[in-house]
């Protein structure tokens, strides 16, 4: 859809009317569902399942589903419209209902059509699942898994551990990646669904983190669980490059929620630095806060271009690793700066937690970390850079 908006090829900032109302319905859900309850659930670490619920029955944790299977069969440009407006409400909860869409990017992206209506389908009925791959031993480094699957009759023998995976505590079932072949390196990754029920498979306790308590984030056990190989997603050996394209899904609305909380961040210190006066003035009257908002808005704008670009990238051509890895990186950079910087403005009531912002710099840390750090994307840009001048 979003192509239909260009004035120029490759060139437009124009939304459809399908596309405002779909932001819209996202940042009415943010407004009114979302921003009253988030201080709530950070203090009390709950799993915001009202909230949940609410948006499974607007089709918000079904975005990347196709229409067919009860999904939205959002574009991912529509998709990084609602993460920006769900993050502004509160990205603990937003990363809570898009880890739904997470979970089941490998199913979309290589699945049988058999497994994508059956799993889109239990999602639209409300089930959820989680996306399992980082472990205690390897984030970033996909190919540093130790989870193997071994083949035994017509079933896999899977065993390891998954760490800091987001759902893990309520989601009905799994996207697993593990080594059917050791010895082939990152061509003997496999992807997996496992079923939660499953013999062999234990949840831990939720983690306790230092920002977006409402996503609940825990690891994930398995001990000789029997995968029938009907359950394999993709062929043996495609796991890593299923991994891959995942991140290239992933990784722009992830920039998109980064952006929606950059936003709250300048929104939050605006409204402050028109309330609070000292030395006979508003404070952002004086310049020195008056320029730094003004920062703040020109980096989130930047950041937002970034993210867009890496969406329609991906409708337009079906490649953005560049553009997805700069969106990412520098979306997150700029939530975690501007969020400092809110709180900065607040002075010493940005730090106290009866503020929105110090709520909002917690939060905004793990942007750096999960989905490849900060400095994993430059890793990228740097062999995408250099890879396109051979």
């Amino acid at each position: 859809m979003f192509k239909e908006a260009q004035a120029i090829p490759g060139v437009g900032f124009g939304l459809t009317d399908e596309q405002k109302m779909i932001q819209q319905l996202a940042r009415d859900f943010a407004h009114n569902e979302i921003a009253p309850v988030a201080e709530h659930y950070d203090k009390t670490h709950e799993y915001p399942w009202p909230v949940v619920r609410k948006a499974q029955e607007l089709g918000l944790t079904v975005m990347a589903v196709p229409e067919e299977y009860g999904g939205l069969g959002l574009s991912m440009f529509e998709e990084v419209l609602v993460a920006e407006q769900l993050g502004w409400g509160c990205t603990g909860i937003s990363t809570t209902m898009s880890a739904n869409g997470l979970g089941y990017l490998p199913i979309k992206v290589a699945g049988s059509e058999d497994q994508k209506a059956t799993y889109g389908e239990r999602l639209a009925d409300g089930e959820l699942c989680a996306y399992c791959v980082t472990e205690p031993e390897a984030g970033s480094n996909v190919a540093g898994i130790r989870t193997t699957a071994r083949k035994q009759g017509d079933y896999y023998v899977l065993n390891g551990s998954k760490t800091f995976i987001t759902n893990a505590t309520n989601a009905n079932f799994y996207t697993v990646f593990a080594y059917t072949d050791q010895a082939a390196k990152h061509k003997g990754i496999s992807c997996f669904i496992v079923e939660r029920d499953w013999e062999g498979v234990s949840v831990g306790q939720p983690f306790d983190k230092m920002g977006q308590h409402a996503s609940d984030t825990a690891e994930v056990i398995f001990d000789n669980v029997k995968v029938p190989e009907s359950y394999l997603v993709g062929a043996e050996g495609q796991g890593f490059l299923i991994a891959m394209k995942v991140f290239d899904n992933s990784r722009p609305t992830v920039a998109a929620a980064a952006v929606g909380l950059g936003q709250r961040a300048v929104d939050e210190a605006v409204r402050y630095a028109k309330e609070r006066s000292t030395f006979g003035k508003q404070l952002w009257q004086h310049q020195v806060i008056g320029h730094m908002i003004a920062d703040m808005g020109m980096e989130v704008e930047a950041a937002r271009l970034l993210t867009w670009k890496s969406a329609w990238a991906l409708d337009s051509t079906g490649a953005n690793t560049m553009e997805a890895a700069y969106a990412k990186a520098y979306a997150a950079d700029t939530a975690m700066k501007v969020a400092t910087q809110a709180v900065q403005v607040f002075g010493g009531y940005g730090y106290m937690s009866e503020y929105p912002v110090e709520k909002l710099m917690r939060d905004a840390k793990i942007f750096q970390i999960y989905e490849g750090t900060s400095q994993i994307q430059r890793e990228i840009m740097v062999r995408e850079i250099f890879r396109k001048r051979k």
